[in-house]
């Protein structure tokens, strides 16, 4: 179980105990193997009873990979402790923190200012929240929720929010009364206290503390305050711990501030420290960020001097290279900036962190203005490497260009030809398919002009071949071959098999599951991960669900357990498209909210997913069709690229055919039929061509067309019933059996569409069947149960939307004209028929059972 906690705790706990309450009910759950800060004082009561491991995150320019990790490693030993020091993969030290909880039941782990976590540290929470729900332990994981809209744990967080297993508990600011209460001793003004901390409950101590002084207006001030009151030898220890996060070890403090050591104890009696396993700590970050900011400018490069001598040659153990690299830079060094950050970097993507890795070659770049031009193409080639991992493609792609100008100013033909591939790699996955083919295509130009070697062949395995010309991708593997050069040949098995597959040829599956085997043989992790998509995405683009599946299942896993987070996101949205397709809505919906609810910047993923989520709404009549829809052709229409336009076609097409607009088809589908047509991709012609007949659009049926689609606009609608039944897809055998002109088939549509809750198209059969004077229809279920799957009533859906827009129960009384105890009672019943005990909760749930949209 896990459970997201946000605030900072007071001294004296008040207007917590249904906090409490509700954590021992979780640690209960635990017990008997059910679901499921304060935390200190909830651990400190339950030590008898529950084994407790804590860690907590570093406040570092850039963390330390799996920091907080170092810990709870030291408190558990054994194969945790081996694989942490050591350079173990997230999904291991996952597998092995999930073997440790097992063991000891029950067991609280508490991670503390996850806020602070590198990329590795938080794929470890990632894969804990979706395993712990079967092991008897409790996962506390604390974090500030002052987070921007793209902050990575935001994205975690959102990820688990659809776990039944995950309870998000907000810790509120402390009320007026709490904190008159609090101030009563100290003969502080309560009113004007709690006016200048919004009821903060750190705020308020941290003022409270500093008691002498007069109220201050921000934290900073009495943190100060209460600093003054120390000896100044206390002060310079404080000051020396502040310039070394996460912690002041004794052997690092005596190397900063040799004649204040002694002074440890007048540090944590005034409570600014504490100590523990490895040395002091400030017990607010706030805190120490406070002092560390008020020491001259002198002072703080002095103390990052020494922090940066002593920690190169620690008594025992490895430098910690990312320390290393945050002093080496707040030092100003430039030459220990250029020697350690690179070497941080290579080590957090050994890990998997591969957005600390794209930091680290920043800041090491930030130093880098003597450099030797080479040297600095290389730490950008090597950061645009790292933030395309990371999907941060923007700054890959001005990292890569960087990259470029600089081997065209050394005139190395060779590196600018292969700096173009990899630039055209990069623009592709925000489809900037246009400059990707560009690029592609000069980087061939430049290197065939040269003896070929294994650039050339990556850049012939990097042309486009969505146009059918398999031409380069056969030079690829002909001169991968003759390299020996295994990774050229998997790429290029990968990107040709997937071409030939998506347009239905044999050859393409064997080539696929070739490059998906030597892949996997010679440890290719991104490798294996791309041949799991491209098998994917293409046995569901050919409607081959039972294959999808098992690629899907075992993509997924496989990617969640090697912490490839962007290409477990691509498969979740392949999956979403199959689970429509295969009348499984609800799920679609639920899949699709959790792809659009991460913020990533390649763009296929989130076009799949809001084709998902907007044809789930137009084909059981809710609102809210239209914003995903045309998000998912804005995307996807520039890109000129049919496997990413052609969804958005059709959806568009569906939808505006579900109401009746049957004269806007042909503009929705005439450039992406042009486009199918051109990259000779069958189910993409049928599928368009089949919407545009529905429409009325009189034409030849493509020659191209896949079977399904053929034999339904030549008039078979019996034989492509049966097809389509065969596949696997409910909907379109229904609309199939809704082309004929007999009563029973027509019959036979009804049903089957009023038992998907397709409405808009049941009401076009039933429309039919009493043209031809049919009789005693079934009405199907209600529209304001059909809606939705919990039951829910029509004026409980309105409240529902209002709650997920974040109003209160006041301000949707006063929006509905209704009194405020019938919203109460309304909230009430959306929270008991979603089985949910928070707002934030429902709103999660309504997204994930797509009755919402992201935007309410």
């Amino acid at each position: 179980m896990t459970t997201l906690i946000t605030g900072e705790p007071s001294t004296e706990l008040l207007e917590r105990q249904g906090e409490l309450d509700a954590l021992a009910a979780l640690l209960d759950d635990v017990r008997e193997q059910r679901r499921g800060w304060l935390l200190r004082r909830f651990c400190d009561e339950r030590r008898n009873s529950a084994r407790i491991l804590w860690g907590a995150c570093d406040a570092l320019y850039t963390p330390s990979p799996l920091g907080p990790l170092i810990e709870v490693a030291e408190s558990s030993g054994g194969e945790v402790e081996a694989l942490v020091r050591g350079a173990a993969k997230p999904y291991e030290v996952a597998t092995a923190l999930m073997h440790e909880l097992g063991r000891h039941a029950p067991s609280v782990l508490v991670l503390e200012d996850v806020h602070w976590a590198d990329e590795a540290t938080l794929d470890v929470v990632r894969l804990l929240g979706r395993k712990v729900e079967g092991v008897p332990a409790l996962l506390l994981v604390s974090y500030r929720d002052e987070l921007d809209r793209v902050h990575p744990l935001r994205v975690l967080a959102g990820e688990l929010s659809t776990s039944r297993a995950v309870r998000r508990l907000r810790v509120d600011p402390l009320s007026p009364e709490a904190v008159a209460r609090l101030a009563e001793p100290h003969g502080v003004d309560a009113v004007a206290l709690y006016r200048n901390t919004g009821g903060n409950p750190f705020f308020v101590t941290e003022v409270l503390a500093g008691a002498d002084a007069e109220i201050p207006n921000t934290v900073r001030d009495a943190v100060l305050a209460r600093a003054a009151r120390l000896s100044p030898e206390a002060r310079d220890l404080l000051e020396a711990v502040a310039a070394v996060p996460p912690r002041g070890e004794t052997w690092l403090l005596e190397a900063l501030a040799p004649e204040a050591i002694d002074r440890v104890e007048e540090c944590l009696a005034s409570g600014m420290l504490s100590s523990g396993p490895e040395g002091v700590v400030f017990r607010h970050e706030l805190a120490r960020l406070a002092i560390e900011e008020s020491l001259p400018s002198d002072r703080r490069v002095i103390l990052h001097r020494k922090a940066l001598g002593a920690l190169a040659a620690p008594p025992t153990g490895s430098p910690d290279l990312a320390r290393l690299s945050h002093h080496a830079e707040a030092a100003g060094d430039a030459e220990a900036v250029l020697r350690f950050a690179p070497e941080a970097a290579v080590r957090a993507a050994s890990l998997g962190a591969h957005r600390e890795a794209a930091a680290q070659f920043a800041r090491a770049l930030r130093f880098g203005d003597h450099l030797q031009l080479e040297e600095r193409a290389e730490l950008l080639g090597r950061r645009a490497a790292e933030c395309y991992l990371a999907d941060e493609n923007d700054e890959a792609i001005e990292a890569q260009r960087a990259a470029l100008q600089c081997y065209r100013k050394l005139g190395d033909r060779r590196r600018e030809g292969d700096s173009l591939r990899s630039l055209s790699e990069i623009l592709w996955c925000p489809g900037r398919v246009a400059e990707s083919q560009r690029a592609g295509r000069e980087a061939v130009a430049i290197l065939e002009e040269l003896p070929p070697g294994r650039e050339l062949a990556l850049a012939y395995g990097n042309l486009p071949i969505f146009e059918g010309d398999f031409a380069s991708s056969q030079r690829a593997l002909e001169l991968a071959e003759r390299l020996d050069d295994t990774q050229i040949v998997v790429r290029t098995l990968a990107s040709l098999g997937f071409g030939e597959s998506l347009r239905c040829m044999s050859e393409g599956v064997e080539r696929l599951t070739r490059a998906l085997q030597l892949a996997g043989r010679a440890g290719m992790y991104e490798d294996v991960a791309r041949a799991f998509d491209y098998l994917a995405l293409a046995f569901v683009h050919t409607r081959s669900y039972a294959s999808a599946t098992e690629y899907l299942d075992a993509g997924t896993r496989y990617c969640s357990e090697h912490g490839l987070e962007l290409y477990r996101l691509y498969l979740l949205a392949y999956r979403a498209r199959s689970e429509l397709d295969r009348g499984q809505w609800a799920d679609a919906a639920a899949t699709a909210a959790a792809v659009v609810n991460v913020p990533r910047a390649s763009t296929m993923p989130r076009t799949i997913a809001q084709v998902v989520l907007g044809l789930v709404r137009a084909r059981r009549g809710d609102p809210g069709q239209t914003a995903p829809l045309e998000e998912a052709w804005a995307l996807s229409e520039s890109t000129g690229e049919s496997l990413r336009f052609e969804p958005a076609a059709a959806a568009r097409a569906e939808a505006a055919w579900l109401e009746g607009k049957h004269e806007a088809v042909a503009g929705f589908t005439q450039t992406a039929l042009e486009l199918a047509t051109r990259d000779k991709l069958p189910w993409a012609i049928g599928e368009l061509a089949s919407w545009r007949w529905r429409a009325g659009i009189e034409e030849a049926v493509p020659d191209q067309a896949a079977e399904p689609y053929a034999v339904q606009i030549a008039g078979d609608w019996s034989r492509a019933a049966e097809l389509w039944t065969d596949l696997g897809c409910p909907y379109e055998a229904a609309l199939a059996l809704a082309d004929a002109d007999e009563e029973e088939p027509l019959r036979r549509a009804l049903d089957e569409l009023q038992h998907l809750g397709a409405r808009p198209a049941a009401a076009i059969v039933a429309r039919r069947l009493r043209s031809g004077g049919a009789t005693g229809l079934p009405r199907g279920p209600r529209p304001t149960t059909e809606v939705n799957p919990v039951g829910l009533t029509a004026r409980e859906m309105e409240v529902l939307a209002l709650v997920a827009q974040g109003l209160r129960n006041a301000e949707i009384a006063e929006h509905l004209v209704l009194a405020a105890k019938t919203v109460d009672h309304h909230v009430s019943a959306i929270l008991r028929k979603l089985d949910v005990r928070t707002r934030g909760q429902a709103s999660a749930e309504a997204i994930r059972l797509g009755l919402i949209g992201q935007d309410g």
